[in-house]
């Protein structure tokens, strides 16, 4: 007589095929992790980096949201492979086994299974630190060699998270074993989901509302940043909602109004194809959901994190239109100089002379807005002279530039407030000059005082003898530097910071800052990229496991099928169609979604986000479309076992 081990290792040479893809995702998933944790206790990679750049932060944040996403994969997965061996548990309390001992037995498989993996998991990882840690040199723009060891205390945390998982995963199959009855495990692979229809009033309500609530959420997302918190709660609040009776309740009950108008004549391919949705689909929602739901994660975070990386440059330059700024400092300046002309340097330098005053800029939508603020006064001729691209504003003009404008609200909301005028008070008199129009980037470094207005040269010499002696005036000499050489920019930039900058005052220069974002991005991406793939893998593995399931159900409609005189061809058109609705219906909601909250976080990011929205849209497309294929291959087996 077997054993109860014995008996679990026989199972888990039986059942291998039908976790084959559960264990890659998983063993996947935890690799990833372990190279994460070891990444996050490598002190050899982050001291090549910026002390700005937060590694181990980042590591240990992305292991969590790892354990997260592992841990709603194994637990929606280790669901479906309950129900799928329903009746195999059935039989064993049948034949006058105990439910402790069916339960013993299912946690001693889990336990062996989840051991494989684990040890499959670390080995993989540590085989694959190395050229994670080649990627994300790549990204950070690091040049050099790291040693990575085997690190002890990851192997101890991946150990201890896949521990949690097997007990979650134990329990969950003691309360299956323990609350089941013998009537629900013989059934639980034969009763539909769903056999009456909707209800047609009640439907039609829930069906309209789970639009309605998308088309509310799609709406409030193009004004998320004006009250950020409570805008984002409401907005995920309605997508989610809405999501959830779309699936539930309006695709349903579609499909229901299809079938009537079809006076129920629906034809083999509609009868495979639609038939199996509508039992299925009610009880299917909270998965489906929860799919689209990490695939919106998935895209965004993706797509986000390429923006920003690819975008590293143009909006550091945004920034800092000047490689090297000092402010009223003309004997640093004149050093500075002669330093990197002793090292063959390179360098364009120029001197542009700008006036500080007090001003308040007119609202004209609110008349009431009176805030006296700093104003830099710089004149075109003399940036023009530095290589900057700007046209000189007609005398009594003003622009603003400003960075950071998007930040602070809705672009074209803002617009709507010029051209306005600027109020300038100079002993007892008012002064008002036409401010035209705003632009989003910088005419001078980010750490130069004040509002930068940018005018004509006689502008400002007139606001500076008008307002001399005021409250705030001052006059300001800015030298700049421009560094053609990217690798004497560099150069210049050490020898910069090791004699030029302090504590004491707020200094910037372009290839630090450069550096030190690129770097901060770089690693967004890195963690970003292969959590979006965890993402995507493990949704489409529960969409896979899932068809599995109900593939093996529909068996017997085969065998019926096939005494009908259906061939294999005839009914895999109708089980195609079904699988293009199964997997394109997260898949189009998703994408939809996602546009919409990359339009939403595209507030903090000033570059076009089409072409990395597009990248990953198109991988997780593709993914998509590998599981899809699988799943039409399984289903062509079960069928042709079926029919022989």
């Amino acid at each position: 007589m077997l054993t109860v081990f014995e008996l679990a290792l026989r199972s888990m040479r039986q059942n291998v095929k039908h976790y084959y893809l559960y264990f890659f995702a998983l063993i996947f998933s935890m690799s990833l992790y372990f190279v994460f944790t070891s990444l996050q206790h490598d002190q050899a990679v982050q001291n090549m980096t910026h002390p700005s750049v937060d590694f181990s932060t980042g590591f240990q944040i992305a292991g969590v949201m790892l354990i997260v996403i592992v841990g709603i994969f194994t637990v929606s997965a280790n669901g479906i492979f309950l129900r799928r061996r329903s009746r195999e548990i059935g039989l064993y309390q049948l034949i006058g086994l105990t439910k402790g001992w069916v339960a013993r037995y299912l946690m001693i498989e889990n336990i062996l299974l989840g051991l494989g993996a684990l040890f499959a998991a670390i080995i993989f990882g540590a085989l694959i630190s190395r050229l994670f840690v080649l990627i994300l040199l790549n990204l950070l723009g690091l040049e050099g060699i790291v040693d990575i060891s085997f690190s002890v205390p990851a192997a101890f945390k991946t150990l201890m998270v896949y521990l949690l998982i097997i007990v979650i995963t134990s329990i969950q199959m003691m309360l299956k074993v323990y609350r089941s009855t013998l009537l629900n495990l013989f059934q639980a692979d034969k009763r539909p989901d769903l056999t009456r229809p909707p209800k047609a009033m009640t439907s039609s309500i829930f069906a309209l509302l789970g639009l309605a609530l998308i088309g509310y959420g799609y709406e409030l997302s193009g004004h998320i940043n004006e009250r950020l918190f409570l805008n984002s709660l409401l907005v995920l609040g309605s997508i989610v909602a809405g999501t959830y009776l779309l699936f539930r309740v309006t695709i349903r009950w579609c499909f229901y109004r299809f079938r009537k108008r079809k006076d129920g004549h629906l034809g083999l391919t509609n009868s495979l194809s639609m038939a199996p949705l509508m039992h299925h689909m009610k009880a299917n929602a909270n998965s489906l959901t929860l799919i689209t739901v990490l695939s919106v994660m998935a895209i965004t975070l993706i797509s986000m994190a390429y923006s920003f990386y690819y975008s590293v440059e143009q909006e550091t330059r945004r920034d800092l239109p000047y490689d090297f700024m000092f402010e009223n400092e003309p004997q640093e300046a004149l050093s500075f100089k002669v330093e990197l002309e002793k090292e063959g340097i390179d360098v364009n330098h120029h001197v542009a002379q700008a006036v500080l005053t007090m001003g308040i800029i007119l609202d004209p939508n609110d008349e009431s807005r009176k805030i006296e603020e700093s104003l830099l006064w710089l004149p075109a001729e003399q940036l023009k002279q530095t290589g900057a691209d700007l046209n000189v504003p007609p005398d009594g003009e003003t622009i603003l530039y400003n960075a950071g404008a998007s930040l602070a609200g809705d672009l074209d909301e803002q617009s709507k407030r010029y051209p306005t005028r600027i109020k300038l008070e100079q002993h007892g008199q008012t002064v008002m000059y036409t401010l035209r129009t705003l632009k989003e980037r910088n005419i001078m470094n980010l750490n130069a005082p004040g509002k930068q207005m940018l005018v004509s040269e006689a502008t400002m010499d007139k606001i500076a003898e008008q307002m001399a002696g005021t409250h705030g005036y001052k006059k300001i000499r800015f030298d700049t530097f421009q560094v053609p050489d990217k690798e004497e920019l560099a150069i210049a930039s050490s020898l910069y910071n090791a004699k030029y900058v302090s504590d004491e005052r707020l200094t910037y220069d372009f290839y630090t800052q450069y550096k030190e974002v690129l770097q901060t991005t770089g690693l967004l991406i890195f963690i970003a990229a292969f959590l979006g793939l965890v993402f995507l893998i493990s949704t489409g593995s529960i969409l896979y496991f899932k068809q599995m399931t109900e593939a093996e159900q529909e068996k017997q409609s085969f065998k019926t099928l096939r005494q009908l005189g259906f061939d294999v061809n005839m009914i895999m058109k109708g089980i195609i169609r079904k699988q293009a609705i199964v997997f394109l219906l997260p898949l189009s909601i998703g994408m939809l979604h996602s546009i919409f909250a990359i339009k939403a976080a595209s507030f903090m990011i000033r570059s076009d986000t089409t072409l990395p929205a597009s990248i990953a849209m198109t991988i997780y497309t593709v993914i998509y479309l590998v599981f899809a294929l699988f799943t039409i291959g399984y289903y062509r087996n079960i069928v042709k076992n079926a029919m022989s």
